[in-house]
């Protein structure tokens, strides 16, 4: 092997940081950036809402529902959609009809007052009534038992879908399912159904058309690991509830399809932002923060900006609307 004198040896070693710094400098997870890449969208991500009638004990849920809105609206650039990720009220899960018909009212009165922007909405776990109390028989015979009032309260034809805009494709998914051998009632996973459909969907979008996944829970999260003290039983055993069960499945189609660059979520009230295999995982919080008892862990009241660039890539900001 030939040896450089030192000078050059330096001197080529810098080129070679240099490069290396600017390869870092130029890039965000998962993809390279354009030095020439423009904006095509602006997205609010608000999730995990948890919108409730007023109740004692609780910072103001509806005031801060419409305060998180205001905020998004406000800002001086402003978004061009809002994406509601789910888990829009307190919880339908384990109440009587009467109760979640009372926070589906309450969702809607704050909703058709303050939202001025196209907005595109998402199933949670909370949204689905009665799976927690499926053993009483007059909710299981019950038409809006499960998703249907959900449904139908927020104006939904499909508990998942696709749509096109700015140069982008945009998946939405229900990633509920029943599952009444946990305490939870549901696991996080596609359906069958669901999974074929979105094989077809992927197939027959351009492979030059970057794609953004919309889902409740994470398919794929860091922060899950935090959300209780699931090291204290010596092992890091993740409840199929809280990340999708199914991941591999749905990691090994994104693979296929390498025009899939973002994956939004919400559900575990924390946020991070994973990336694998060229596709980036952003768990973007809560407006609720801790169900409207302040901060969950680290993290307190918040939705998130999602910049949309005609790159396939995007840059995420969580914002605190609260002071």
């Amino acid at each position: 092997m030939k040896l450089l004198p030192r000078r050059s040896f330096i001197e080529q070693a810098g080129l070679l940081t240099l490069g290396a710094s600017t390869a870092l400098a130029s890039t965000t997870p998962g993809s390279i950036v354009s030095q020439n890449r423009r904006r095509v969208l602006r997205a609010a991500h608000l999730t995990d809402i948890h919108v409730l009638p007023n109740m004692e004990g609780l910072q103001n849920p509806v005031d801060g529902m419409a305060s998180a809105i205001r905020h998004a609206q406000g800002q001086a650039d402003k978004p061009d959609l809002i994406f509601f990720g789910g888990d829009l009220i307190m919880d339908a899960l384990k109440q009587e009809k009467p109760k979640v018909i009372a926070q589906w009212e309450t969702w809607e009165k704050v909703f058709s007052a303050e939202v001025k922007l196209p907005a595109k909405l998402c199933l949670g776990n909370h949204d689905v009534w009665g799976w927690a109390i499926h053993d009483q028989p007059t909710i299981t015979a019950d038409t809006h038992y499960g998703k249907g009032l959900a449904l139908e309260r927020l104006g939904l034809v499909d508990r998942y879908y696709s749509f096109d805009q700015a140069g982008w494709h945009f998946i939405v998914l229900d990633s509920i399912q029943p599952d009444y051998g946990n305490k939870h009632g549901y696991t996080a996973r596609l359906d069958d159904s669901q999974f074929a459909w979105l094989a077809r969907d992927l197939e027959a979008t351009p492979a030059s058309t970057p794609v953004c996944v919309l889902s409740h829970i994470p398919i794929l999260s860091a922060c899950v690991f935090f959300d209780e003290d699931l090291e204290s039983t010596g092992s890091w055993i993740i409840p199929g509830a809280w990340t999708h069960i199914d991941a591999r499945r749905i990691k090994n189609l994104f693979y296929r399809h390498k025009n899939v660059k973002i994956c939004l979520s919400g559900h575990v009230h924390l946020a991070d932002d994973v990336t694998y295999l060229g596709v980036r995982y952003l768990c973007n919080g809560a407006v609720s923060g801790g169900w409207w008892k302040g901060p969950y862990q680290e993290f307190g009241p918040a939705y998130a900006l999602v910049d949309f660039f005609d790159d396939g890539t995007v840059e995420n900001r969580l914002v605190y609307y609260r002071s």
